[in-house]
């Protein structure tokens, strides 16, 4: 598949291009929703799912049958600065573990039905060290996010992208920093299990690289390219391409919504097609989904990443379709509405 971008600036233009859900689906089925054998409402956010959904596939009755899950996985220069308990090779093994399906992810999208699918973006080649370089140069974020584009099966019905990558906590939460302001101790979390000490060295790291590229402020793509990692632009790659054929995205944790979050600062309506698949343990992933105005389906107390906390949310959208479509309503059912 030939890209439709070969810059940043290209890529945002597309991310400023309306794409809306079908408003005339979305009526079909909350004129359905209103004549289901129950009373209005009483599924509660099951029901604005199902018409969400019915209205990005364009169905008054839809189905899912087809979800995907992506998982991207890269490595980050910055774990040079001791921000990690695990080292970069850890990366590469659990790239092989998905591979053999021993992971937790393999188990969840089997139980959902979900296509999994792994991409190791060049971990030989970790991104540079953000408190001393742009993590990518320009042509390394657009392969990035080219990767995460190309990687969407256009026969989904249903996306969920997760990562793997030891440091990308430090690059998500620089990120946030860059887009929403604060300092980095709001947004440096515990991520694999550091301690105090830890975290506390990950918000001066944090700072250390918005101070370095003072030109992320507030900008996207330029936070993606100078903060982010590989699989980081492959996550928002893959999600801009989603919105574009109409694919609803359930996102997954703190990384994947910082990935999210450089969409977003380009044109607040580039999510419209996403939902928030959980509430991870990360602290500060509360606050990133405030400021997407996001909230989330479940919240188990997951930290994992991987797309797990997505995947798992696969269920409850499942149970809000099942509903929506299989129910009948009440003249079908010969029972008097009232």
């Amino acid at each position: 598949m030939s890209l439709p971008f070969t810059t940043l600036l290209e890529f945002s233009e597309i991310l400023k291009t309306p794409s809306k859900m079908n408003s005339s689906a979305y009526e079909l089925a909350s004129a359905r929703n209103e004549q289901l054998t129950k009373p209005v409402g009483a599924l509660g956010r099951l029901e604005d799912l199902a018409l969400w959904y019915a209205g990005w596939r364009g169905q008054e009755r839809p189905s899912l049958e087809r979800p995907q899950v992506l998982i991207f996985a890269g490595n980050h220069g910055v774990t040079a600065q001791g921000i990690s308990v695990f080292p970069p090779e850890v990366t590469a093994q659990m790239v092989l573990n998905f591979e053999t399906g021993g992971a937790a992810i393999n188990q969840l999208s089997g139980c959902f039905g979900a296509k999994l699918d792994v991409h190791a973006l060049d971990l030989d080649r970790p991104t540079q060290d953000l408190t001393e370089a742009s993590a990518m140069s320009e042509d390394e974020c657009v392969q990035a996010l080219g990767v995460g584009w190309t990687s969407v099966d256009e026969n989904a019905d249903l996306l969920v992208t997760g990562e793997m990558g030891i440091g990308n906590t430090t690059a998500a939460a620089a990120i946030a920093l860059a887009l929403f302001g604060g300092t980095g101790a709001d947004w440096a979390g515990r991520g694999t299990g550091l301690g105090s000490e830890g975290v506390a060295l990950k918000a001066q790291v944090v700072e250390a690289g918005l101070a370095r590229h003072s030109d992320a402020k507030g900008d996207g793509l330029v936070s993606l390219m100078s903060l982010g990692g590989r699989e980081i632009a492959a996550m928002a790659g893959a999600i801009a391409r989603a919105r574009v054929i109409r694919i609803p995205v359930i996102l997954d944790g703190f990384i994947c919504c910082a990935a999210a979050a450089t969409l977003y600062a380009v044109a607040n309506d580039a999510l419209d097609h996403c939902v928030a698949g959980h509430l991870s343990a990360e602290g500060a992933h509360r606050r990133l989904l405030e400021r997407l105005g996001k909230e989330p389906l479940l919240s188990l107390g997951l930290r994992l990443g991987e797309g797990s906390g997505g995947t798992l949310a696969i269920s409850v959208l499942k149970a809000a379709i099942a509903c929506h479509t299989g129910m009948v309503t009440f003249a079908e059912a010969g029972v008097s509405a009232g």
